[in-house]
């Protein structure tokens, strides 16, 4: 009996079978080489057909030039891409998935840099990815367009493809149209509701008599409240149900957010759960033909069976949580759903890699984008077993025992403290994080079934490590808080002046509750990210006056990859946190900090009775140096302090190597 029977019942969609309700649904991989499908982009898609996936909706197919928004887009209205979809589709179909791809253009939306071409809208207007305005097309245009999108659909058909999804989401093209806001047009494409989807009922009519019966073809939508000059639920279910009435459209997927409010459309850890369950539950009660898939931060098989089986959706989209582990549906089918590699919501890797436009990985599962060089998580044993002795159980000491147990080594594992983690683990004590906590107990719960020896509270020297006769030592000691307060953009500076007076801490420090902060507390942010600020976000929460001081141009620099800044920023204001950009701390009083505006070298005296400096750590390695007769590696922090995906890339890197 599986805790899942929902979840894992098959469902047929236009003469196709799923073998269970999972979706890894459309998103942008970026991983084409020179527009076409390669080995990096079919390895990765294969890997979650593998991993027992019912259903893949493959990355957004440009369907014309102007419709072009990233570096690694497939090349549009091109047949040369046919023979390269091919060697991607047929060994998904093999491994048991449906695929799919979606089709899209972002219309008003674009980006002139990638696409060079004036963004094509049906009344012009700003685009809300770059700061260009677009072009209002004429009626030619959008019969150019319309063709593109069935020309687009022929092609995925050819290239193996069981259906396609028409984009419609987050105020791309169609839903631009459908939206009188950003249709002001009075001709046979604008005004009332029929004009308004016009186009969008033209283009899946006209895939429908190109591609036949047999063809799956899926609508995507999205629903936001952040402004009402977008469509909400009763417009949204109205239009939806206009294209189910046609019979031609065999699913709706529902996602949440959109270009005017990018932070809600990936949404990280600060926003809640299950975020469309509640129109799509609506979407439930209006169809008639069409099945309907939820999705938007559905991150764990529990969520998708009180999903299924409470009746608001048909399927669920699971697309982040398959990326940080692509047997998820396979491991729930066996009933093994606690050794799910759960998705911690940081979207550092993967939309935080797309947002810089490169191809999407993933911060706990560097295999991400790498399936076709390393494997997903599907590891071949070590040649010869060794005896593979980890010092520090950080992420990357973490990781690199794990994997190295999996490929049959004898694995022991010592660390310092009474918990496994390092400072990852104290990220996961900051507000809303505690995914990563489940992270940590995931990683015991492996060990305990790989069998490696776990040795906490424990601080090895070279005796001990002598006396262990490993035949491999990898040293994962992690970084310190450095000690001097050096801020990096006053290089001729080794030290804080005033540091000496006391009452400076490390963000670590305050994680583990060891600072003496008082009431009133300065935290001085270089890095804009959560180590910094959600130490912030923590020390507020308490009921702390925080002043957080930054030489960046604003707070979060760093978080606005993952389009988690706005919402932090939000959070901090509303616990009365001030936030101070582009200064310095000139000097430190014991109960006050001298601030310099970097702009104009003006100062500022702010009291405090604590300063807390999240500058740049220093590396700590007090053992390789001794260890020369060793075969000894060193990852993570040890080697270069840096951010946890790195830790966790060099564990994957060298288990794998061992």
């Amino acid at each position: 009996m599986t805790s899942h029977p929902r979840l894992l019942a098959p469902l047929q969609l236009r003469g196709h079978s799923l073998r269970n309700r999972i979706v890894f649904g459309a998103h942008t991989a970026n991983m084409s080489d020179m527009g076409l499908p390669g080995p990096r982009f079919g390895a990765y898609l294969l890997e979650r057909a593998l991993g027992g996936a019912a259903m893949i909706v493959a990355e957004p197919m440009p369907v014309h030039r102007t419709g072009v928004l990233t570096r690694g887009n497939f090349r549009p209205e091109t047949d040369e891409v046919i023979a390269h979809f091919r060697k991607v589709t047929e060994p998904v179909k093999e491994a048991g998935a449906v695929i799919l791809q979606q089709l899209y253009h972002i219309g008003a939306h674009g980006d002139s840099d990638l696409s060079f071409t004036p963004h094509w809208g049906p009344s012009g207007g700003p685009s809300y990815h770059d700061t260009d305005g677009s072009h209002a097309m004429t009626g030619a245009e959008i019969e150019e367009l319309i063709a593109a999108h069935i020309a687009a659909a022929i092609r995925c058909q050819k290239g193996g493809f069981q259906g396609v999804e028409v984009w419609a989401a987050y105020h791309s093209l169609l839903d631009q149209f459908w939206t009188p806001w950003s249709n002001r047009r009075t001709d046979q494409w604008g005004g009332s509701l029929e004009n308004r989807t016009r186009m969008s009922r033209t283009i899946i009519e006209g895939i429908r008599k190109a591609c036949g019966e047999d063809f799956i073809i899926g609508l995507a939508i999205s629903i936001s409240d952040i402004y009402d000059v977008l469509l909400q639920g009763e417009a949204l279910a109205e239009i939806v149900a206009l294209h189910d009435a046609t019979g031609h459209i065999d699913y709706v997927t529902c996602g949440y957010g959109g270009y005017l409010d990018f932070e809600r459309l990936i949404p990280t850890f600060l926003h809640g759960e299950k975020l469309t369950v509640p129109f799509t539950e609506t979407l439930k009660g209006i169809v008639k033909h069409a099945k309907v898939t939820s999705e938007a931060h559905i991150r764990t098989p529990e969520n998708a069976e009180s999903i299924i089986a409470s009746g608001q959706a048909d399927l669920v989209s699971i697309v982040r949580g398959q990326i940080a582990d692509p047997h998820l549906a396979a491991k729930t089918a066996q009933g093994r759903a606690e050794d799910i590699r759960g998705c911690i919501s940081c979207n550092q890797m993967c939309w935080g890699r797309r947002h810089r436009d490169y191809w999407i990985s993933c911060l706990i599962n560097p295999s991400a984008g790498r399936e076709f060089e390393w494997g997903g998580d599907r590891f071949e044993r070590g040649a010869t077993p060794r005896h593979i002795l980890v010092v520090g159980a950080g992420p990357a000491g973490l990781e690199a025992a794990r994997v190295a147990a999996e490929r049959g080594h004898r694995v022991e594992i010592a660390e310092a403290q009474a918990q496994v983690g390092g400072q990852f683990r104290l990220a996961g004590m900051q507000p809303r994080r505690a995914q990563i906590l489940d992270l940590m107990d995931w990683y015991e719960r492996q060990f305990a079934k790989l069998q490696v020896k776990l040795r906490l509270n424990t601080y090895l020297d070279v005796d001990d490590i002598r006396a262990l006769k490993p035949d491999v030592v990898v040293l994962a000691t992690g970084s310190l808080p450095d000690p001097d307060g050096f801020q990096r953009w006053r290089p001729g500076l080794e030290r804080l002046p005033g540091i000496d007076r006391g009452h400076v801490w490390s963000p670590e420090a305050v994680m583990r509750r060891e600072a003496r902060l008082g009431d009133a507390v300065i935290l001085y942010d270089e890095g804009g990210t959560l180590r910094g600020l959600g130490t912030a976000w923590a020390m507020a929460e308490q009921g702390r006056q925080v002043t957080i001081v930054t030489s960046d141009a604003y707070v979060g620099k760093e978080m606005n990859r993952t389009s988690s800044d706005v919402s932090l920023r939000q959070r901090l204001a509303g616990l009365g946190v001030r936030m101070i950009a582009e200064h310095l701390i000139a000097e430190w009083h014991g109960d006050a900090a001298t601030v310099e505006n970097l702009l104009t070298g003006a100062t500022e005296r702010l009291d405090a009775s604590a300063l807390v400096m999240a500058t740049t750590n220093r590396a700590f390695d007090p053992l390789s140096a001794d260890l020369p007769d060793f075969d000894t590696r060193l990852i993570g922090d040890a080697a270069a302090p840096r951010q946890a995906p790195y830790a966790f890339y060099e564990g994957r890197k060298l288990g794998l190597a061992l």
